[in-house]
């Protein structure tokens, strides 16, 4: 596997020459979990500033997941009886993760963003293992993923979960736990050092004592108890007063807000761009720069900084497309949305489990600093579990229906050549819908195109077109053979370099 170095020197100046193919494969690949050949072809020939815009205004007006029966319930509404307790718990997560699953696959920027979050404010379920929590965790993901900064660090805090999670649902005024204070600065706004003490930390981990208000019942939301929380005065980045909950976040936003929109904007760089933003050769300094003088100008807004972002020259960059190694949600949800072929529920869940097994467990992330993404998805073991995996998914649905690998092809093709009796068409079209930048070398194509031409139809019977003097008796739309010479190239692609990469 290749690394790459970022070499990107465009600029924030706006992209306005009609997308072609790759560039809409590139749009969806990093602003969603990919999409149809359809949702691309539409988007050929577009510009950039209205198609993102449009996408934007989608996340930005897009309802939260419906709440499920039992976002409410506490421990009194499970079984007595522990074992079937457990099973109801277990049937409501794997309930959750399907319809989160589902919201990732089909909500382009939304929950693209909002599962970003989730490994930028991360909590981590096995430990405060209430699926209520999980609920209005999720929620609060959902609805902030594209609103304001400031008031998703303010909403995020006082989750339950992040409350259990932080430890600061064990925060009293008479011993403060300082663990929440630390990932606030440390993790959530500033970055590590950047900007607060020790001593900060100390003073902050006091004003928010108080949200320890568990209930008696268990899996109940957390509330504040004013008994609990201390009301003495303290220092916070170099303001003192007696100071609570709201006040931390307004002299955190108000006193630090360059190193805020630095780190942040940073974040999302690495995320949507190139996970390298400080390599010399490009000028990623220099656009992280101008989207933080953005954010903070729009009062941390998160809405204009990724339309900035997203529009500009330095996002369609050729240096900017297939840089980014797809992590183990990518693969499998880019696959259901790059063919279009059916699914259920049972599929979301194997997705799930397949992915906990290649590092990436939804609502668990590795540690409080998250996945680290990137380089971290590949080593000996995860990309032989990629490649496995990938073909398992493949064989269910060539076993569930051929049709839908040659209906694949012949939307890859279009409409002029959807009946084709040239293999080189066929193959290039896919090669091209499932790698960001086509194949490496012309033998890397040959080969590609080896494993479609099967053993099983004899090389004079492709069109004249391709082989002087062919019969021309092969022919895309008709041939039998067709759904299993897709079917093996795409066992092909998979395994291939390219196709780690969006």
């Amino acid at each position: 596997m290749e690394f790459f170095v970022n070499c990107n020197t465009s600029t924030l100046a706006p992209y306005t020459t009609p997308l072609d193919k790759l560039r809409a494969a590139h749009l969806y690949r990093r602003l969603g979990f990919s999409a149809s050949v359809q949702t691309i072809d539409q988007a050929v020939g577009q510009n950039a500033g209205p198609l993102v815009d449009a996408l934007i205004s989608e996340a930005v007006n897009m309802p939260p997941t419906a709440p499920p029966v039992w976002a409410d319930w506490n421990n009194s509404n499970y079984p007595a009886d522990d074992d079937a307790a457990r099973q109801v718990r277990r049937q409501q997560l794997d309930e959750w993760r399907i319809t989160y699953t589902n919201a990732m696959l089909n909500d382009n920027l939304r929950d693209r963003l909002s599962f970003f979050w989730s490994n930028h404010f991360v909590t981590e379920i096995d430990i405060y293992d209430c699926n209520s929590f999980l609920y209005y965790y999720t929620d609060c993901l959902q609805r902030n993923a594209i609103g304001n900064f400031k008031t998703f660090v303010s909403e995020i805090g006082l989750t339950s979960a992040m409350l259990y999670y932080l430890d600061g649902a064990y925060n009293n005024g008479n011993n403060p736990n300082e663990n929440y204070a630390r990932e606030l600065y440390e993790l959530f706004t500033l970055g590590e050092g950047n900007g607060y003490t020790e001593q900060d930390i100390i003073e902050t981990s006091r004003a928010l004592t108080g949200y320890v208000e568990r209930g008696e019942l268990g899996c109940e939301q957390v509330t504040f108890d004013p008994t609990r929380f201390d009301a003495g005065t303290k220092t916070i980045l170099g303001r003192t007063g007696n100071w609570g909950y709201d006040d931390v976040i307004d002299i955190l936003f108000e006193e630090r807000p360059n190193e805020i929109a630095g780190f942040i904007c940073k974040k999302l760089y690495e995320f949507f761009v190139h996970p390298d933003s400080d390599d010399d050769a490009g000028n990623a300094q220099a656009i992280i720069s101008g989207l933080a003088s953005t954010f903070i100008a729009s009062n941390f807004e998160i809405a204009p900084v990724l339309a900035q972002l997203f529009k500009s020259e330095h996002f369609f960059d050729d240096e900017a497309i297939g840089v980014i190694i797809k992590s183990p949600f990518d693969i499998y949800l880019g696959l259901l949305n790059e063919t279009s072929f059916s699914y259920d529920d049972n599929l979301l869940l194997n997705v799930v489990s397949t992915c906990r097994m290649l590092g990436q467990t939804l609502f668990d992330p590795f540690d409080v600093a998250g996945w680290q993404r990137d380089r971290s998805w590949i080593n000996t073991n995860f990309i032989i579990g990629r490649w496995l995996t990938s073909e398992v998914f493949l064989e269910m649905a060539f076993q569930n229906s051929q049709d839908q690998f040659r209906t694949l092809a012949m939307e890859a093709v279009g409409a002029v050549d959807s009946n084709t009796s040239n293999p080189e068409t066929v193959v290039s079209a896919l090669v091209n819908k499932f790698t960001p930048k086509g194949l490496l070398t012309a033998q890397d194509f040959e080969n590609a195109m080896s494993v479609f031409k099967i053993e099983d139809v004899p090389e004079s019977y492709y069109g004249p077109d391709y082989i002087p003097g062919g019969l021309g008796l092969w022919m895309l739309a008709v041939s039998p053979e067709v759904p299993q010479q897709v079917f093996f190239l795409l066992m092909h692609l998979i395994r291939q370099p390219e196709f780690q990469l969006k």
